[in-house]
Protein backbone atom coordinates (compact mmCIF):
# COMPACT_ATOMS: atom_id res chain seq x y z
CA UNK A 1 0.00 0.00 0.00
CA UNK A 2 1.08 3.60 -0.36
CA UNK A 3 2.66 5.56 2.49
CA UNK A 4 -0.27 6.92 4.57
CA UNK A 5 1.72 10.10 5.18
CA UNK A 6 1.57 10.93 1.48
CA UNK A 7 -2.21 10.58 1.55
CA UNK A 8 -2.51 12.87 4.58
CA UNK A 9 0.10 15.45 3.62
CA UNK A 10 -0.18 15.43 -0.19
CA UNK A 11 -3.70 14.32 -1.14
CA UNK A 12 -3.55 16.27 -4.41
CA UNK A 13 -0.51 14.24 -5.42
CA UNK A 14 -2.54 11.06 -4.93
CA UNK A 15 -5.45 12.55 -6.90
CA UNK A 16 -3.08 13.40 -9.77
CA UNK A 17 -1.69 9.86 -9.69
CA UNK A 18 -5.21 8.43 -9.93
CA UNK A 19 -5.97 10.68 -12.90
CA UNK A 20 -2.75 9.59 -14.60
CA UNK A 21 -3.95 5.99 -14.40
CA UNK A 22 -7.38 7.01 -15.66
CA UNK A 23 -9.01 6.21 -12.32
CA UNK A 24 -11.49 8.14 -10.18
CA UNK A 25 -10.08 10.14 -7.27
CA UNK A 26 -13.17 9.46 -5.11
CA UNK A 27 -11.13 6.88 -3.22
CA UNK A 28 -8.87 9.67 -1.94
CA UNK A 29 -11.73 11.47 -0.22
CA UNK A 30 -13.07 8.19 1.16
CA UNK A 31 -9.64 7.29 2.49
CA UNK A 32 -9.20 10.70 4.15
CA UNK A 33 -12.63 10.42 5.76
CA UNK A 34 -11.88 6.88 6.94
CA UNK A 35 -8.56 8.03 8.39
CA UNK A 36 -10.29 10.84 10.31
CA UNK A 37 -12.93 8.42 11.60
CA UNK A 38 -10.21 5.97 12.61
CA UNK A 39 -8.30 8.63 14.56
CA UNK A 40 -11.48 9.73 16.32
CA UNK A 41 -12.35 6.12 17.22
CA UNK A 42 -8.83 5.57 18.60
CA UNK A 43 -9.07 8.73 20.71
CA UNK A 44 -12.47 7.73 22.11
CA UNK A 45 -11.25 4.23 22.98
CA UNK A 46 -8.08 5.51 24.64
CA UNK A 47 -10.07 8.07 26.67
CA UNK A 48 -12.53 5.40 27.84
CA UNK A 49 -9.69 2.99 28.64
CA UNK A 50 -7.87 5.69 30.63
CA UNK A 51 -11.07 6.47 32.53
CA UNK A 52 -11.52 2.77 33.26
CA UNK A 53 -7.98 2.45 34.66
CA UNK A 54 -8.39 5.56 36.84
CA UNK A 55 -11.68 4.28 38.23
CA UNK A 56 -10.19 0.86 38.90
CA UNK A 57 -7.35 2.44 40.89
CA UNK A 58 -9.88 4.08 43.25
CA UNK A 59 -11.67 0.89 44.25
CA UNK A 60 -9.06 -0.59 46.64
CA UNK A 61 -8.86 2.71 48.55
CA UNK A 62 -12.60 3.37 48.69
CA UNK A 63 -14.72 3.11 51.83
CA UNK A 64 -17.08 0.11 51.94
CA UNK A 65 -20.18 2.21 51.25
CA UNK A 66 -18.48 3.87 48.21
CA UNK A 67 -16.97 0.68 46.82
CA UNK A 68 -20.28 -0.76 45.62
CA UNK A 69 -21.06 2.43 43.72
CA UNK A 70 -17.59 2.38 42.07
CA UNK A 71 -17.98 -1.28 41.10
CA UNK A 72 -21.31 -0.47 39.42
CA UNK A 73 -19.66 2.41 37.53
CA UNK A 74 -16.80 0.10 36.54
CA UNK A 75 -19.22 -2.45 35.10
CA UNK A 76 -21.01 0.20 33.02
CA UNK A 77 -17.70 1.67 31.87
CA UNK A 78 -16.39 -1.76 30.87
CA UNK A 79 -19.32 -2.07 28.45
CA UNK A 80 -18.50 1.36 27.01
CA UNK A 81 -14.82 0.40 26.62
CA UNK A 82 -15.78 -2.79 24.81
CA UNK A 83 -18.07 -0.86 22.49
CA UNK A 84 -15.36 1.76 21.83
CA UNK A 85 -12.81 -0.97 21.11
CA UNK A 86 -15.13 -2.59 18.57
CA UNK A 87 -15.70 0.80 16.92
CA UNK A 88 -11.95 1.37 16.79
CA UNK A 89 -11.33 -2.05 15.20
CA UNK A 90 -14.06 -1.49 12.60
CA UNK A 91 -12.70 1.98 11.75
CA UNK A 92 -9.16 0.65 11.39
CA UNK A 93 -10.33 -2.20 9.16
CA UNK A 94 -12.29 0.16 6.92
CA UNK A 95 -9.31 2.51 6.69
CA UNK A 96 -6.95 -0.34 5.78
CA UNK A 97 -9.28 -1.71 3.09
CA UNK A 98 -9.72 1.69 1.43
CA UNK A 99 -6.00 2.42 1.62
CA UNK A 100 -5.24 -0.93 -0.04
CA UNK A 101 -7.52 0.02 -2.93
CA UNK A 102 -5.24 2.91 -3.91
CA UNK A 103 -2.60 1.84 -6.46
CA UNK A 104 1.05 2.75 -6.11
CA UNK A 105 1.73 6.27 -7.36
CA UNK A 106 2.96 6.07 -10.95
CA UNK A 107 6.39 7.57 -11.54
CA UNK A 108 6.56 11.02 -13.08
CA UNK A 109 8.42 9.47 -16.04
CA UNK A 110 5.65 6.93 -16.77
CA UNK A 111 3.42 8.04 -19.68
CA UNK A 112 -0.15 8.96 -18.79
CA UNK A 113 -3.05 7.04 -20.33
CA UNK A 114 -4.02 3.46 -21.04
CA UNK A 115 -2.80 0.37 -22.85
CA UNK A 116 -2.10 2.12 -26.15
CA UNK A 117 -0.38 5.18 -24.68
CA UNK A 118 3.04 3.62 -24.11
CA UNK A 119 6.27 5.28 -25.21
CA UNK A 120 8.77 3.38 -27.37
CA UNK A 121 12.20 3.82 -25.79
CA UNK A 122 14.29 1.93 -28.35
CA UNK A 123 14.32 -0.63 -31.14
CA UNK A 124 16.94 -3.38 -31.07
CA UNK A 125 17.67 -5.37 -34.20
CA UNK A 126 15.84 -5.35 -37.52
CA UNK A 127 12.88 -7.63 -38.29
CA UNK A 128 13.62 -10.14 -41.06
CA UNK A 129 12.30 -9.23 -44.49
CA UNK A 130 10.92 -12.59 -45.61
CA UNK A 131 9.60 -11.12 -48.85
CA UNK A 132 13.13 -10.11 -49.80
CA UNK A 133 14.24 -13.64 -49.02
CA UNK A 134 11.57 -14.98 -51.34
CA UNK A 135 9.34 -17.02 -49.04
CA UNK A 136 6.23 -16.69 -46.91
CA UNK A 137 6.95 -17.34 -43.23
CA UNK A 138 5.04 -20.08 -41.45
CA UNK A 139 3.47 -19.31 -38.08
CA UNK A 140 4.61 -21.07 -34.91
CA UNK A 141 1.66 -23.48 -34.97
CA UNK A 142 2.60 -24.85 -38.40
CA UNK A 143 6.30 -24.86 -37.52
CA UNK A 144 5.54 -26.62 -34.23
CA UNK A 145 3.68 -29.35 -36.10
CA UNK A 146 6.44 -29.78 -38.70
CA UNK A 147 9.09 -30.04 -35.98
CA UNK A 148 7.00 -32.28 -33.71
CA UNK A 149 7.48 -29.57 -31.06
CA UNK A 150 3.99 -28.31 -30.17
CA UNK A 151 0.79 -30.36 -29.89
CA UNK A 152 -2.17 -28.03 -29.40
CA UNK A 153 -4.90 -30.48 -30.42
CA UNK A 154 -4.01 -32.97 -27.70
CA UNK A 155 -3.52 -30.13 -25.23
CA UNK A 156 -7.12 -29.08 -25.85
CA UNK A 157 -8.31 -32.69 -25.70
CA UNK A 158 -6.69 -33.29 -22.33
CA UNK A 159 -7.07 -29.91 -20.62
CA UNK A 160 -9.24 -27.62 -22.76
CA UNK A 161 -8.60 -24.51 -24.80
CA UNK A 162 -5.38 -22.53 -24.29
CA UNK A 163 -3.45 -25.62 -23.19
CA UNK A 164 -0.75 -27.46 -25.11
CA UNK A 165 1.95 -30.10 -25.02
CA UNK A 166 5.59 -29.35 -25.78
CA UNK A 167 7.04 -32.50 -27.32
CA UNK A 168 10.41 -33.56 -28.69
CA UNK A 169 12.50 -30.51 -29.55
CA UNK A 170 9.74 -28.31 -28.09
CA UNK A 171 10.36 -29.81 -24.65
CA UNK A 172 14.11 -29.60 -25.26
CA UNK A 173 13.73 -25.92 -26.09
CA UNK A 174 11.94 -25.27 -22.81
CA UNK A 175 14.68 -26.83 -20.71
CA UNK A 176 17.38 -25.15 -22.80
CA UNK A 177 15.82 -21.72 -22.28
CA UNK A 178 15.37 -22.32 -18.56
CA UNK A 179 18.96 -23.46 -18.10
CA UNK A 180 20.35 -20.59 -20.18
CA UNK A 181 18.29 -18.09 -18.16
CA UNK A 182 19.37 -19.58 -14.82
CA UNK A 183 23.02 -19.65 -15.89
CA UNK A 184 22.86 -15.97 -16.85
CA UNK A 185 21.15 -15.09 -13.58
CA UNK A 186 23.66 -17.04 -11.51
CA UNK A 187 26.55 -15.31 -13.29
CA UNK A 188 24.96 -11.97 -12.39
CA UNK A 189 24.83 -12.91 -8.70
CA UNK A 190 21.23 -14.13 -8.41
CA UNK A 191 20.30 -16.95 -6.06
CA UNK A 192 18.41 -19.65 -7.95
CA UNK A 193 15.03 -20.68 -6.53
CA UNK A 194 12.32 -23.18 -7.37
CA UNK A 195 9.24 -21.43 -6.01
CA UNK A 196 5.86 -22.91 -5.00
CA UNK A 197 3.01 -22.34 -7.41
CA UNK A 198 0.39 -22.41 -4.63
CA UNK A 199 0.26 -19.59 -2.09
CA UNK A 200 -1.94 -18.42 0.75
CA UNK A 201 -4.25 -15.40 0.34
CA UNK A 202 -1.88 -13.05 2.16
CA UNK A 203 0.84 -13.59 -0.43
CA UNK A 204 -1.58 -12.96 -3.29
CA UNK A 205 -3.14 -9.92 -1.62
CA UNK A 206 0.22 -8.61 -0.47
CA UNK A 207 1.50 -8.41 -4.02
CA UNK A 208 -1.66 -6.70 -5.28
CA UNK A 209 -3.04 -9.62 -7.29
CA UNK A 210 -6.38 -9.73 -5.47
CA UNK A 211 -7.11 -6.17 -6.55
CA UNK A 212 -7.53 -5.25 -10.20
CA UNK A 213 -6.12 -8.64 -11.31
CA UNK A 214 -8.40 -10.79 -9.13
CA UNK A 215 -10.51 -11.99 -12.06
CA UNK A 216 -7.42 -13.56 -13.66
CA UNK A 217 -6.46 -15.62 -10.60
CA UNK A 218 -7.26 -19.30 -10.02
CA UNK A 219 -8.45 -20.19 -6.52
CA UNK A 220 -8.45 -23.77 -5.27
CA UNK A 221 -11.99 -24.69 -4.16
CA UNK A 222 -12.12 -25.90 -0.58
CA UNK A 223 -8.55 -24.74 0.08
CA UNK A 224 -7.22 -21.42 1.31
CA UNK A 225 -4.78 -21.40 -1.62
CA UNK A 226 -4.31 -19.68 -4.98
CA UNK A 227 -2.37 -20.67 -8.08
CA UNK A 228 0.21 -18.00 -8.89
CA UNK A 229 0.26 -16.18 -12.22
CA UNK A 230 3.95 -15.40 -11.64
CA UNK A 231 6.57 -16.45 -9.09
CA UNK A 232 6.73 -12.75 -8.15
CA UNK A 233 3.93 -13.60 -5.70
CA UNK A 234 5.82 -16.29 -3.83
CA UNK A 235 9.10 -14.39 -3.93
CA UNK A 236 7.56 -11.17 -2.58
CA UNK A 237 6.16 -13.13 0.35
CA UNK A 238 9.43 -15.05 0.86
CA UNK A 239 10.71 -12.48 3.38
CA UNK A 240 7.29 -11.41 4.75
CA UNK A 241 7.31 -10.35 8.42
CA UNK A 242 11.11 -10.08 8.40
CA UNK A 243 13.59 -7.29 9.05
CA UNK A 244 16.54 -7.52 6.66
CA UNK A 245 20.01 -6.21 7.35
CA UNK A 246 20.91 -3.34 5.03
CA UNK A 247 24.33 -4.93 4.48
CA UNK A 248 22.64 -7.91 2.78
CA UNK A 249 20.90 -5.79 0.13
CA UNK A 250 20.29 -6.09 -2.70
CA UNK A 251 18.96 -9.62 -2.40
CA UNK A 252 18.49 -10.99 -5.91
CA UNK A 253 16.58 -14.18 -6.69
CA UNK A 254 15.93 -15.97 -9.99
CA UNK A 255 12.85 -18.14 -9.47
CA UNK A 256 11.46 -20.86 -11.69
CA UNK A 257 7.80 -21.80 -11.39
CA UNK A 258 4.78 -22.80 -13.45
CA UNK A 259 2.31 -19.93 -13.83
CA UNK A 260 -1.46 -20.05 -14.19
CA UNK A 261 -3.78 -17.37 -15.55
CA UNK A 262 -7.47 -17.41 -16.39
CA UNK A 263 -6.90 -14.87 -19.18
CA UNK A 264 -10.15 -13.22 -18.18
CA UNK A 265 -11.29 -10.67 -20.72
CA UNK A 266 -9.24 -12.25 -23.53
CA UNK A 267 -12.16 -13.96 -25.28
CA UNK A 268 -11.40 -14.05 -28.99
CA UNK A 269 -7.80 -12.82 -28.55
CA UNK A 270 -4.87 -14.99 -29.61
CA UNK A 271 -6.99 -18.10 -29.92
CA UNK A 272 -4.46 -19.72 -32.26
CA UNK A 273 -1.27 -21.15 -30.88
CA UNK A 274 0.54 -20.59 -27.59
CA UNK A 275 0.78 -16.81 -27.38
CA UNK A 276 -1.94 -16.53 -24.71
CA UNK A 277 -2.36 -19.64 -22.56
CA UNK A 278 -3.65 -20.69 -19.14
CA UNK A 279 -0.39 -22.32 -18.02
CA UNK A 280 3.25 -21.68 -18.79
CA UNK A 281 6.66 -21.92 -17.15
CA UNK A 282 8.77 -18.89 -16.39
CA UNK A 283 12.05 -17.73 -14.85
CA UNK A 284 11.45 -14.53 -12.90
CA UNK A 285 14.00 -12.19 -11.37
CA UNK A 286 13.02 -10.72 -8.01
CA UNK A 287 14.96 -8.15 -5.99
CA UNK A 288 14.79 -6.66 -2.50
CA UNK A 289 16.67 -3.38 -2.15
CA UNK A 290 16.29 0.14 -0.75
CA UNK A 291 13.87 2.59 -2.30
CA UNK A 292 16.77 4.92 -3.12
CA UNK A 293 18.56 2.17 -5.04
CA UNK A 294 15.43 0.74 -6.70
CA UNK A 295 15.49 3.09 -9.68
CA UNK A 296 19.01 2.06 -10.74
CA UNK A 297 18.15 -1.58 -10.03
CA UNK A 298 15.16 -1.28 -12.35
CA UNK A 299 17.49 -0.28 -15.17
CA UNK A 300 19.75 -3.23 -14.35
CA UNK A 301 16.83 -5.67 -14.56
CA UNK A 302 15.94 -4.26 -17.96
CA UNK A 303 19.55 -4.66 -19.10
CA UNK A 304 19.54 -8.34 -18.04
CA UNK A 305 16.31 -8.92 -19.96
CA UNK A 306 17.80 -7.31 -23.06
CA UNK A 307 20.97 -9.37 -22.70
CA UNK A 308 18.89 -12.55 -22.78
CA UNK A 309 16.91 -11.48 -25.86
CA UNK A 310 20.13 -10.45 -27.61
CA UNK A 311 21.47 -13.98 -27.07
CA UNK A 312 18.39 -15.30 -28.84
CA UNK A 313 19.09 -12.96 -31.79
CA UNK A 314 15.60 -11.50 -31.75
CA UNK A 315 14.43 -8.14 -33.06
CA UNK A 316 12.59 -6.34 -30.27
CA UNK A 317 11.59 -2.98 -28.88
CA UNK A 318 11.48 -1.60 -25.36
CA UNK A 319 8.41 0.35 -24.23
CA UNK A 320 7.68 2.48 -21.20
CA UNK A 321 4.22 1.24 -20.17
CA UNK A 322 1.54 3.89 -19.63
CA UNK A 323 0.28 4.48 -16.08
CA UNK A 324 -3.17 3.06 -16.81
CA UNK A 325 -1.62 -0.24 -17.90
CA UNK A 326 0.53 -0.69 -14.80
CA UNK A 327 -0.26 -3.30 -12.19
CA UNK A 328 -1.57 -2.16 -8.84
CA UNK A 329 1.89 -2.37 -7.24
CA UNK A 330 4.14 -0.81 -9.89
CA UNK A 331 5.24 2.78 -10.26
CA UNK A 332 6.90 2.08 -13.62
CA UNK A 333 7.18 -0.88 -15.99
CA UNK A 334 9.34 -1.57 -19.03
CA UNK A 335 8.26 -4.23 -21.55
CA UNK A 336 10.51 -5.91 -24.10
CA UNK A 337 8.39 -6.87 -27.12
CA UNK A 338 9.75 -9.22 -29.80
CA UNK A 339 8.83 -8.99 -33.47
CA UNK A 340 6.52 -11.86 -34.47
CA UNK A 341 6.79 -12.13 -38.28
CA UNK A 342 3.44 -13.75 -39.10
CA UNK A 343 1.59 -11.24 -36.92
CA UNK A 344 3.52 -8.29 -38.32
CA UNK A 345 3.83 -6.70 -34.89
CA UNK A 346 5.72 -6.68 -31.63
CA UNK A 347 4.46 -8.85 -28.76
CA UNK A 348 5.46 -8.72 -25.11
CA UNK A 349 8.11 -11.26 -24.09
CA UNK A 350 9.38 -9.78 -20.83
CA UNK A 351 8.50 -7.00 -18.41
CA UNK A 352 10.16 -5.47 -15.38
CA UNK A 353 8.46 -3.40 -12.68
CA UNK A 354 9.60 -1.25 -9.77
CA UNK A 355 7.08 -1.62 -6.94
CA UNK A 356 9.01 0.55 -4.42
CA UNK A 357 7.56 0.05 -0.88
CA UNK A 358 4.05 -0.96 -1.97
CA UNK A 359 4.31 -4.73 -1.55
CA UNK A 360 6.71 -4.51 1.41
CA UNK A 361 4.21 -2.42 3.41
CA UNK A 362 1.50 -5.03 2.85
CA UNK A 363 3.80 -7.93 3.67
CA UNK A 364 5.68 -6.18 6.49
CA UNK A 365 9.18 -6.51 5.04
CA UNK A 366 11.61 -3.98 6.44
CA UNK A 367 15.30 -3.13 6.37
CA UNK A 368 17.28 -2.09 9.45
CA UNK A 369 19.61 0.79 8.73
CA UNK A 370 21.43 2.92 11.32
CA UNK A 371 19.28 1.54 14.13
CA UNK A 372 15.98 2.26 12.40
CA UNK A 373 13.74 0.06 10.26
CA UNK A 374 11.79 1.06 7.17
CA UNK A 375 10.03 -0.77 4.30
CA UNK A 376 12.24 -2.21 1.57
CA UNK A 377 11.60 -1.83 -2.15
CA UNK A 378 10.71 -4.82 -4.34
CA UNK A 379 11.27 -5.23 -8.07
CA UNK A 380 10.52 -8.00 -10.53
CA UNK A 381 11.52 -8.84 -14.07
CA UNK A 382 10.86 -11.71 -16.48
CA UNK A 383 13.96 -13.44 -17.76
CA UNK A 384 12.08 -15.90 -19.91
CA UNK A 385 8.40 -16.83 -20.28
CA UNK A 386 8.67 -20.07 -22.22
CA UNK A 387 5.77 -20.23 -24.74
CA UNK A 388 6.14 -16.75 -26.17
CA UNK A 389 9.92 -17.09 -26.28
CA UNK A 390 9.54 -20.32 -28.27
CA UNK A 391 7.09 -18.56 -30.61
CA UNK A 392 9.59 -15.77 -31.28
CA UNK A 393 12.50 -18.18 -31.84
CA UNK A 394 10.60 -20.46 -34.23
CA UNK A 395 9.12 -17.67 -36.34
CA UNK A 396 12.23 -15.48 -36.41
CA UNK A 397 14.79 -18.18 -37.25
CA UNK A 398 12.74 -20.38 -39.59
CA UNK A 399 14.08 -21.48 -42.97
CA UNK A 400 12.37 -22.24 -46.27
CA UNK A 401 12.13 -26.00 -45.64
CA UNK A 402 10.41 -25.56 -42.28
CA UNK A 403 13.58 -26.10 -40.26
CA UNK A 404 14.65 -23.55 -37.65
CA UNK A 405 18.17 -22.24 -37.08
CA UNK A 406 19.17 -22.37 -33.41
CA UNK A 407 20.67 -19.11 -32.06
CA UNK A 408 24.36 -19.68 -31.33
CA UNK A 409 24.10 -18.93 -27.60
CA UNK A 410 21.35 -21.55 -27.20
CA UNK A 411 23.20 -24.38 -28.96
CA UNK A 412 25.23 -25.60 -25.96
CA UNK A 413 21.94 -26.09 -24.07
CA UNK A 414 20.62 -28.27 -26.93
CA UNK A 415 23.64 -30.57 -27.03
CA UNK A 416 25.26 -28.57 -29.83
CA UNK A 417 22.21 -28.76 -32.12
CA UNK A 418 22.37 -25.95 -34.66
CA UNK A 419 19.20 -26.65 -36.66
CA UNK A 420 15.80 -28.00 -35.64
CA UNK A 421 14.62 -30.18 -38.53
CA UNK A 422 11.10 -31.25 -39.53
CA UNK A 423 10.14 -34.75 -38.47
Amino acid sequence: MIDPRILRDEPDRVRAAQAKRGLSDDVVDRALAADAARRTAIAVFEAKRSEQKALGAKIPKAAPEEKQQLLAQTKALAAEVKKAEAARSAAEEEWAEILKAIPNLAADEAPAGGEDDYTVLEHVGTPRDFAAEGFEPRDHVELGQLLGAIDIERGAKVSGSRFYFLTGVGAQLEFALINMALDQARAAGFTQVVAPALVRPRAMDGTGFLGQAADDVYRIDGEDLYLVGTSEVAMAAYHSDEILDAATLPRRYAAFSPCFRKEAGSHGKDTRGIIRVHWFDKVEMFVYTTVEESYAEHQRLLAWEKEFLDKLELAYRVIDTAAGDLGLSAIRKFDCEAWIPTQGRYRELTSTSNCTEFQARRLDIRVREEGQSKPVATLNGTLTAIPRTIVAILETHQQTDGSVRVPEALRPYLGGLDVLKPV
